[in-house]
């Protein structure tokens, strides 16, 4: 696709579609899935991330158009809970992810990122005074403080957060739920992140993953979706119980408007203005040109292109 901005904005898109057991093929301009039921189509284009799930098949030709819409495709396990591989985000500009590389390479620039966020999880002036082990213990005083509320509200038992990824089952419902909810919750913002031109591996807070900054960014809202929604869930006794924690969320990321909190909090955490998308791809007429070279001193560099079979000397 030559001009992106034809696509529907990210807030727009509808958020994630988990998919396992069938055949995902290029329809027309669309995908379609097939499986024993029949065809079922997916508008692409409106689709901020296909999760594919165990016994799924997908060809190059799918493949093809879900990039070329800007859709994130995640490679999970069953009920969307491990995580194997993804495809790439859309955007054809490194502006915001040399943005991104500055901050986090900057021990005070960093930790001011790392204020901005926890201020923002929790709608709370943080005091300026606090170090970093003091944040954190501050961080987790109001999330002990959450998982209690819930277990409260709900009547479902709370022994902490426990579990393994070697034994699902093992698991009691409620920490079964939260695993599901935030692995959807991952899905999501790991899709923003992409689509915005930014990095999942560089984050201020979490750090060494390749996903540490959509751990980071998740964690903005934990709180206020997936933790009052996986307690709900069990209270409900819903089951199968992954599968409904997963259409609760897709249901709750529609009603918070996540998406459109996506594009307005990923710049506003990195000190940028809102998304302007013009921005995000004005800088790639050609796909296929090579770029600006690095100039010390220079933001943008110095145009790139030398013909090296020339006498770089000047002389004949």
């Amino acid at each position: 696709m030559d001009d992106l901005r034809t696509l529907p904005k990210l807030r727009d898109s509808l958020s994630y579609l988990y998919v396992e057991h069938c055949c995902v093929d290029r329809k027309d301009s669309a995908i379609a899935l097939y499986d024993q039921v029949g065809e079922t189509r997916v508008p692409a284009a409106s689709l901020a991330i296909l999760m594919l799930g165990p016994g799924t098949r997908v060809t190059h030709a799918a493949m093809a158009v879900l990039a070329e819409s800007n859709c994130l495709v995640v490679w999970c396990g069953e009920q969307g809970v491990r995580f194997y591989a993804h495809g790439t985000g859309g955007t054809r500009s490194a502006s915001w992810l040399l943005h991104q590389a500055r901050l986090v390479s900057d021990d005070t620039l960093r930790l001011e990122v790392a204020r901005r966020m926890y201020q923002m999880r929790f709608q709370e002036e943080v005091d300026p005074n606090l170090n970093l082990e003091q944040l954190r213990g501050w961080e987790g005083r109001r999330v002990r403080d959450t998982y209690a509320r819930a277990s409260q509200e709900t009547g479902v038992p709370w022994h902490g957060r426990h579990y393994d990824r070697g034994s699902w089952n093992a698991a009691d419902p409620v920490n079964r739920a939260l695993s599901a909810a935030n692995s959807c919750l991952y899905g999501l913002c790991h899709a923003a992140i992409l689509s915005m031109g930014l990095s999942p591996a560089l984050g201020f807070i979490h750090t060494g993953k390749q996903l540490s900054f959509v751990y980071d960014i998740a964690d903005l809202y934990k709180t206020v979706i997936t933790i009052p929604l996986a307690f709900r869930t069990v209270a409900q006794d819903t089951r199968p119980l992954e599968r409904s924690v997963r259409l609760a969320c897709r249901d709750l990321f529609r009603e918070h408007r996540l998406l459109d909190r996506l594009a307005d909090d990923l710049p506003r955490v990195l000190g940028l203005k809102p998304e302007p998308i013009e921005n995000l791809f004005e800088g790639d007429v050609d796909p296929a040109a090579p770029g600006y070279l690095w100039e010390p001193g220079t933001p943008q560099g110095v145009a790139g292109g030398l013909n090296y079979s020339e006498d770089m000397s000047g002389e004949e």
